[in-house]
Formats: C-alpha cells, sequence, structure tokens
C-alpha cells in the first residue's frame, strides 16, 4: 500500500487552500458555539468586578478618594461619640443603616478566605487591589471596635428605630447608640468571628503588608482567648440583636472556626489542639449540617480541617480530621443530592438549593463557595468524594458549582441575572435605602423618615440608583420572583451573599480563559 504524506502547504493547489480555510472557519464556528451554548457565555470576569463594587456601596464612614461608586457619599460620621469611642467605619449589613458585628465579621471572612484560596485567579481578572481594600475596609473597623483585650462593640445603631424610617445613610437620623461585648455581658460568637476574620486577613495581608497583618493577628488572638475564656452568646447579652441577628447555632462552632483560622495564620500548635481535642464536646465532628451561613459555622470549620488531612505533619490527628472530613463529605454530598433522601438540601424545579423562605441566595452563594474549594481540593490530591451515591469526581462538584452560579447569573426561568447591574436582565427595586432614594450628590436638599417612605419606598419606578454587584434574596421555593421594593425576603441584598461569589467568580473566570485558550490552541493546531 502506499504510505501517503501530509502535502506541503507551498505546493497546494488554491482549491485546497480554500478547503483549508473554510475547515478553519467551520471548526472556529462550532467551537464559539460550543462555548456559548455550554457557558451561556456568562462573563465571569465581569460579574466579579461588579461584586466587589457592591461592597463601596455598602461603606459606612468617611468614603476615600477613589470610591467609585459615586451616588454614595460620607454617613455616620458621629458613631461611637455617645460612648466616647470612635467606630467610624465598617459595613452597613443590607438596606438598613445598622452596623451588626456578626454579619461583618463573617462577610470579612468569606472575603478573605476568596482570596486565600483564589488569589491568582483573582489578580489575573486585575480585581486583587479592590478584593483587599474591601476587606481592609472591615478589618480596619474591627481594629477599632476592639477596645480593650476583653471589649468588642458589637453594634452601632438600633435595628427598630431604623426600621420605622426610610432615609439615605447620609441623611441618617435614627439613634447610633453603640453595643459592646465584655466580661460581665459575653459574647463568644461575636468575638470567635471576629478573630476568624482578622486572622485570615492577616494571611491575606501577610507579604504585601505584613506590620498589618501582625497587628490583625494580635487583635485575633486577643478576641479569641475574650470568648474563650468567658463563653456565652452575644444575643443573651445583647437583647438588640435578637430579632435581626440571634445565634441559633451558640458559639462552639465559632471558637472552633476562629482557632482553626488562627493555627492558619499563626502555625501554632496550641490552635490546632483546641481543634482536636474539642472537636466532638463543640459539636465539630458531631454535627452533620446542610447550611453554610454568619451564623452556622460547622460546614466550612469541617472543610478547612478535612485540608489539613494531606499533611504529613497532621498524621498524628488523622483520626479525628477524618470524622472532621466525613461531615465536611455530608454537607458536599447533601448539596449534589448524592445522600439518602431525608438529608439532601432541597432544590427548585430549576435545581437552585433551596434552605429557606427569606433571602435563600445565601445559602447557594456559601454552598457554591465550598463545592467550589473542595472540588479544587480533591483535585490537587487526587481524591473522589464517598457519597451515599457513589463516589464522585471533582470536575461533577465543580459543575455543579458552576449550575449554581449560573443560576444566579441568569440560567433560570425568569431569565433574570440576580447579581445586581449584571446581564440585560436584573431587579429593579432592590430593597436598599440608599439605591432607592435619589442620590445625594443629586439633591443635597435633606430627606426625612416619613418622607423617604412617602415619596420613594412606594414607587413603582425602578430604584434611582443602581446597587451593582448586590446579590438578591432570590427566587421562591418554585422559581418564583416578584421584584417589589416591600418584598424584602427576595428584594433586599446582604454583604453576607455576594462576599463567598468574589472567589468563585474568579474562579470561574479563569476556567473559562483556560477554555479559550484550549479552544483556540486547537484551532491553530489545523
Amino acid at each position: 500500500m502506499e504510505k501517503k504524506t501530509k502535502p506541503h502547504h507551498c505546493g497546494a493547489s488554491k482549491e485546497s487552500n480554500t478547503f483549508v480555510v473554510q475547515l478553519y472557519l467551520l471548526l472556529l464556528l462550532l467551537i464559539t458555539l460550543n462555548i456559548s451554548t455550554t457557558s451561556q457565555a456568562f462573563n465571569y470576569t465581569d460579574a466579579l468586578s461588579k461584586s466587589l463594587l457592591y461592597f463601596e456601596s455598602q461603606r459606612s464612614g468617611r468614603l476615600p478618594y477613589n470610591q467609585r461608586v459615586t451616588w454614595r457619599d460620607h454617613s455616620g460620621l458621629t458613631d461611637g461619640l455617645e460612648q466616647g469611642v470612635d467606630l467610624v467605619g465598617g459595613y452597613y449589613d443590607a438596606g438598613d443603616h445598622v452596623k451588626f458585628g456578626l454579619p461583618m465579621a463573617f462577610t470579612v471572612t468569606m472575603l478573605s478566605w476568596s482570596v486565600i484560596e483564589f488569589r491568582q485567579q483573582i489578580a489575573a481578572a486585575g480585581e486583587l487591589e479592590h478584593a483587599m481594600e474591601a476587606i481592609k475596609w472591615g478589618t480596619d473597623y474591627f481594629i477599632k471596635a476592639h477596645t480593650s483585650p476583653n471589649v468588642l462593640w458589637a453594634e452601632v445603631g438600633d435595628g427598630d428605630t431604623d426600621h420605622y424610617c426610610w432615609q439615605r445613610p447620609e441623611d441618617m437620623t435614627t439613634s447610633r447608640q453603640a453595643y459592646r461585648i465584655d466580661e460581665t455581658h459575653p459574647g463568644s460568637d461575636l468575638a470567635g468571628e471576629t478573630a476568624a476574620a482578622m486572622a485570615a486577613a492577616a494571611l491575606v495581608f501577610k507579604k504585601t503588608n505584613p506590620h498589618y497583618a501582625h497587628l490583625l493577628l494580635h487583635h485575633a488572638q486577643q478576641l479569641f482567648e475574650f470568648g474563650d475564656k468567658y463563653r456565652d452568646k452575644y444575643d443573651g447579652s445583647l437583647g438588640v440583636v435578637k430579632s435581626y441577628y440571634a445565634s441559633v447555632s451558640g458559639f462552639k462552632d465559632e471558637l472552633l472556626w476562629a482557632a482553626l483560622w488562627l493555627y492558619k495564620a499563626t502555625d501554632n500548635e496550641k490552635y490546632l489542639k483546641y481543634v482536636i481535642s474539642k472537636a466532638h464536646s463543640f459539636g465539630g465532628i458531631g454535627w452533620a449540617i446542610t447550611e453554610f451561613s454568619w451564623d452556622v459555622k460547622y460546614a466550612g470549620l469541617q472543610l478547612v480541617a478535612s485540608k489539613l488531612l494531606i499533611e504529613e505533619k497532621h498524621k498524628q490527628h488523622s483520626h479525628i480530621l477524618e470524622l472532621y472530613r466525613s461531615k465536611a463529605e455530608h454537607y458536599i454530598c447533601s448539596c449534589l443530592n448524592k445522600n439518602n433522601d431525608t438529608k439532601n438540601v432541597e432544590r427548585t424545579p430549576a435545581g437552585l438549593l433551596y434552605i429557606r423562605q427569606w433571602n435563600n441566595m445565601q445559602y447557594v452563594s456559601t454552598a457554591a463557595f465550598l463545592l467550589t474549594v473542595y472540588s479544587d481540593f480533591l483535585k490537587s490530591s487526587n481524591q473522589k468524594l464517598s457519597c451515599h451515591g457513589g463516589m464522585v469526581g471533582h470536575e461533577e462538584v465543580l459543575d455543579f458549582a458552576k449550575s449554581q452560579i449560573d443560576y444566579i447569573l441568569g440560567s433560570n426561568p425568569m431569565n433574570m441575572s440576580y447579581l445586581v447591574g449584571y446581564g440585560p436582565k436584573y431587579p429593579q427595586r432592590v430593597h436598599h435605602r440608599g439605591a432607592s432614594v435619589e442620590s445625594y450628590r443629586e439633591n443635597k436638599g435633606f430627606i426625612g423618615c416619613t418622607q423617604g417612605y412617602d415619596n420613594w419606598y412606594g414607587r413603582e419606578e425602578p430604584n434611582p440608583n443602581v446597587l451593582v454587584g448586590a446579590l438578591v434574596g432570590g427566587p421562591d421555593c418554585q422559581d418564583n420572583f416578584v421584584d417589589q421594593r416591600d418584598n424584602y425576603m427576595q428584594t433586599e441584598a446582604c454583604t453576607y451573599n455576594t462576599a463567598p461569589l468574589v472567589g468563585v467568580f474568579a474562579k470561574f473566570s479563569k476556567v473559562e480563559v483556560q477554555k479559550m485558550d484550549q479552544n483556540m490552541g486547537l484551532v491553530a493546531s489545523y
């Protein structure tokens, strides 16, 4: 048989050249079609940029010269004055103007964890500086709020009076009473989460700003010791938080969580021993949880503990760490619908994870984050996930995380992006005082409490200011969503909804770039 050789291009006829060009173009078209149909052409880099903008909308205090959200201005400049302490700064948690310490700390922990896990991807998207600014805005406030070793200011403002008022933060006339935890009014959950946030942030700033990282660690260690020595739930000491951010899970998860982040930040064995020795009595290896949130840290704790298993120096603790891992995998499997039927997370008909009616998207974003991190762990350690429904590879875990993210960005029955400002269709009437009232820059006239309700709250028109990057509460259990300002269960957004998305958007941004490179390489090889 005659040996066939590939013709040299220089000797090819005009017809064969035309054929090669046509084949090249057809291949390019097929690849482009494949990319757009499989991912609906979601721009994760754009979503990442927008998610970080949201934190600038939520800033309290004196805004910096480089503030990008220009419809906001300075606010809360006398916070702490009545108590003789400087509590200017920090974040408003949602659509109102109370500064709640527990959800603010969890927001900063998740932003920091996003940078720890996905620093390169965030940097590749050109957003690392913005991510670090978002973290530092929170940690600068925590440094102020931790006025002595056993005192932490827990809240500024009062939820009850705040909710009677519909005002821009710049016009605020509501009470700015500040509340603290101390030796006689302990709050181990709040102290623990704030310690976790500062320890995780110390890891973020370790190389670029070592002095600041050291300062954060100093505060984190003191707060952990305070929380561990004077144990109690903060909502028992501060009745004002009960209606808004009650600590249902107690404080044991936060103390374990803080100890684990302190171990990662300091490499000090005493913190690891705390996580190991109290694993059983504090519920670390007892609770199989199907949510991860500002209140319930167990799933995150269990996942971080699991990752210690692959390091040789932790072999002596492998028995306890394996128990942490089994609970972490229960969480992951429950999200994947691969546990026993009664132990899986419910889903909407279109496949969105559904935990509860009020602000369900917070649980979707944290789940997507944990799934993404665990997928990377499985891949890097060349392992599989063991569920009741069988073994699962890292690709399947990541694909499910992506399905949740794509639902958020518009792949859903409403064809709506629940990330405000992203895509052609998104919520226009977000339940948010500042966004729903004409900007202070447009109208410098004072707008009072009732005037805000009378003139702005009930308006049918879209909000005058777009709350870019906010993840709203989202659809109900049947994938339905009503875009109305008074529908706060669905249209209010919170900082801890968006924070976990920062890392996940960065991850999928990099994945899409890699896919494009591979496809272009495939075309080039023809």
